[in-house]
This record gives C-alpha cells, structure tokens and sequence, in this order.
C-alpha cells in the first residue's frame, strides 16, 4: 500500500498545507488518498464524522480527499491548557490531563493505537499522506516518539522533509537535521521540499543544489509563498494575522481578543472573508478598540484561566465601555461562558479547581464538568430565522434566567442566550457563519450586506489551486514513486 510522509524543519513551515494540497491532488487524479497525523497538538479542533474530535487541518485534509474526517486521521490529539499540561485526546475521546514531562514519558505507549489507526486507513485507501510533528530533528524527544521518526520507522514510510526558507537560514536548517539525526532515522528522508520562497526562484538553484550536496537526499522541488493559504483554517493561533484589512465606504468592523488559550479561531475565516467586514485580532496589551461594532468573545481551552487573563489585559474595562456605548457583543462556547455572572470548576476540569465572577453580561452561570460534548449540530437562529450548521465541542452546564431568551435552536431545543436589547449574544455553537445564510442575517443587523456564500465553497477552491500549484512546481512523479505509488 503506497504511503508516504511530510516531515518539517520546524513548526509552522508548511506541512499541514503541503499534505491538504498533495492530498488534493492525488484525488484528483482519481486515487483513494486519506490523511494521517499520528499526533497533533492544537486547540483548533473539529468534530469527526464518526463523533470523536481530531486537529482542525487533519478535517481539512480530509475534504481535500473528499471524504469524510475520522477519529483515524489523528489518533493522539493534545489540546494545551496551560505553559506544562494540556488534555490528551485518544481516538476522539479525552483520556486525561497530564503533565508534559508525563505525557514525554508516557508518549510510547500511544504508539500500538496510532499503528491500529493507521493500517484501518491504509485498507480503505490507495495512498496515505502522513503529517509529521514539529520537527524530527529535536532529537531531545525522539524517545518514545510517535509524531515523526518513531512512526516512520515503525511504519517503515518514506519521509520527505520540508525546509521553510521565509525564516531564513534553510539550507543550515535541512543539513542540519541531516548532521544530528541518527543513521536509520536519516535513512527514512527520501528527499526535500523548500517552501515559501519569494521571488526569483532561480536565485536559490545554488542554493539547493548545495543542500543535494550535503545529505545526498533528492530535491523534490520548491514552493513559492502562496497568499491564499491565509484563507484556509490556521492550526496555530501565533501565526494568525492581526491586523484588519482596511476598507472604504459602509462596513462593519469586528474585534476578537486574542485569549492565552484561544481554541477553534477558525470560526471567524467566514467573516474574515467578507469585502464589507473590518476583522481584527486585539493582540493582548491592546485596548479593544473604541469604534469596534462587535466584539467576539472566542472559545478557549481554559476559561477560568483566560477570563482572569482577558481581566489582566484590561479588556473587561474597555468591553464594559464597548456595552455601555451600545455595542454588540457575541461569545462563543468557552467565551459564551465567560459572558454569565460566574464560572467554577469545582472537579479541577481545565486546571486547578476554583471559582470565579463572569463578566456579568448574560443572567447565567456555568459549572464546568468532565462529560465533554462533542458533536455536529444544525438549526435556525431565533431571530432573524436563518439556518446554519456548525458543532459543539466542551465541557460545562450552563442555567439561569437568560436561557429563556434563546438566541438559536438545535432541532427544535433552545440553545444560547440573548439579552433584553438584543446587543449581548452567546451560544456554545462553532462554526456558525460558515454558512452563507447565518452569515447574512448576522451582518444585516449591521446595516451591510453579505456574499452570502457558503465558506466550505471558497476553502474547497481554493485547495484546487494549491494542489494545481503544487502539480506545477513538485516533481509529483518522483513523490508517487517514493510513496509507492507507481
């Protein structure tokens, strides 16, 4: 069964798209392709097909085979809750909290359910396309490594390794991960990819030669800088642009405070899309700014701990300001619960037990628990009716008087809670406006019209272009001899 594997230099230099993009390209051509990510750390996750949660860029992997995301395509899922623990999700379903030095040690003995999950996608598929992790040059945690060498040697799948030249210093990077791996480990990388070039690419043809000359691997091609890819669902909230895009003429401008432990941002692309929506991330420090017509409160993995964070940045100050001035406000699942009269977390479910004061917007309260909810919702909202489809992922009850004034319905059950104005919103519902018809109903209230569109349709296009890119600019034949494929 033919497989192959992309492997990094580093975080963030390009794996996930690398792979959504071959992915989409090998579909293309008619083959059964699946993606695999043995570990994945990230709080962007979304809901399988099949029920359980895996990382958000292994769901769009999975559209890019066209087919359905499964609980297989990203067996270990770690969600961070703090700087030196976070939640280990196992095939969709959380297995605790632990440590990092635990789970550093513990890591090995995922290694037997990631092989499992693994060979169920090879029998279904002609090809799998495997992620790796960070980068495998981080030999400090090559023991009981699951996410790069220690799968690939296990698995026996061929590596190409992927250099990201915008950071600079690309050519030290690749021949120094060839100089610090051990022999075996070196002899799975098959050949190299330098990604996110600018400009002339005949400048670096030296340059990758000299790579060739130093680990002997094969250069599989090189990939200019492609802008698009800021469309697509990011997995790492560091790499998420800030800044607005500046508009003309009648628009509508939206903040989101950037929370220590922001989860699921990709619920906001939809609108960062708009041509009439003014969209920016508040880098903490900042002040929530004055004119804002919507702040969005997001989801997080830690809501005691970033409602005391969002409080340490000033930002309740300047959003009891914003409320005060007339604004609107919308809080999405762990921002929703943020939003009540208070917050606990007596069991110790996101971090040390303890209690706190919400930011007293909606008459609730919420009790966070150990059952997680985790699943694909669709409805209407209350008011204007508009239909949507999103899912819901966290842990937590939430009551009071405010839930009589729902702001959406479930198949026909209340969820959410609106105020008495109309102006404070919330509602444990992700992905709200990736369809085109909520979308619009949200942005009438503010007087400017939608594209209307649904977001899957863009994303979907836009994976064509990079797999056409890819085609382009890859020596695709030689990857397909590689992974086995002819």
């Amino acid at each position: 069964m033919a497989v192959l594997m992309i492997q990094g230099c580093g975080s963030d230099v390009g794996k996930s798209t690398v792979v959504a993009g071959l992915c989409r390209l090998f579909a293309n051509r008619g083959v059964a392709v699946r993606p695999f990510k043995p570990q994945n750390m990230s709080n962007n996750a979304a809901v399988a097909a099949d029920g359980g949660e895996i990382g958000r860029a292994q769901a769009l992997q999975a559209m890019a085979c066209r087919t359905p995301a499964t609980v297989d395509m990203n067996p270990v899922l770690l969600k961070p809750q703090s700087d030196t623990g976070a939640q280990v999700v196992v095939r969709g379903r959380v297995a605790g909290t632990w440590q990092a030095r635990v789970y550093q040690e513990r890591k090995g003995e995922m290694l037997a359910v990631v092989l499992e999950c693994f060979a169920r996608l090879q029998a279904e598929s002609e090809l799998v396309i495997v992620e790796g992790a960070g980068s495998p040059a981080e030999i400090n945690l090559r023991a009981g490594d699951i996410a790069n060498m220690g799968f690939a040697r296990a698995a026996n799948v061929p590596v190409i390794l992927i250099g990201d030249i915008d950071r600079g210093h690309v050519i030290a990077a690749l021949a120094g991960a060839h100089a610090v791996l051990e022999p075996a480990d070196r002899d799975m990388i098959q050949g190299f990819i330098i990604n996110k070039f600018r400009g002339d690419p005949s400048l670096f043809r030296d340059g990758r030669a000299e790579i060739v000359r130093r680990t002997g691997w094969r250069d599989i091609g090189m990939v200019p800088w492609l802008s698009s890819i800021r469309k697509l669902p990011a997995e790492d909230a560091v790499v998420l642009d800030p800044a607005a895009n500046a508009l003309t003429g009648k628009s509508v401008k939206i903040v989101v405070p950037m929370l220590s432990r922001m989860a699921n941002f990709d619920d906001f692309d939809p609108l960062r899309s708009e041509p009439h929506v003014q969209f920016s991330f508040i880098r903490p420090g900042t002040p929530l700014p004055g004119d804002a017509d919507l702040v969005v409160l997001p989801g997080t993995k830690a809501t005691l701990g970033d409602l005391a964070f969002f409080r340490a940045q000033g930002w309740d100050i300047d959003l009891a300001a914003h409320v005060r001035r007339g604004g609107h406000v919308l809080g999405i699942c762990g921002g929703f619960q943020m939003m009540g009269r208070s917050v606990a977390d007596p069991e110790g479910v996101e971090g040390p037990p303890g209690s706190a004061a919400g930011l007293g917007l909606l008459d609730i309260e919420t009790v966070l628990t150990g059952d997680k909810i985790v699943r694909p919702v669709s409805g209407k909202l209350a008011d204007p009716e508009a239909l949507f489809e999103g899912y819901e992922i966290h842990v937590g009850r939430t009551t009071g008087a405010g839930l009589a004034r729902p702001f959406l319905f479930i198949d026909n059950a209340p969820d959410g809670a609106v105020s008495s104005d109309g102006h404070i919103v919330g509602t444990y519902v992700h992905g709200l406006f990736a369809g085109g018809e909520a979308r619009a109903a949200l942005l009438r209230k503010f007087g400017v019209p939608s594209q209307a569109e649904n977001h899957g349709a863009e994303v979907d296009r836009l994976l064509d272009d990079i797999a056409k890119e890819l085609e382009r600019v890859l020596d695709i034949e030689n990857l397909a001899r590689i992974a086995g494929l002819s």
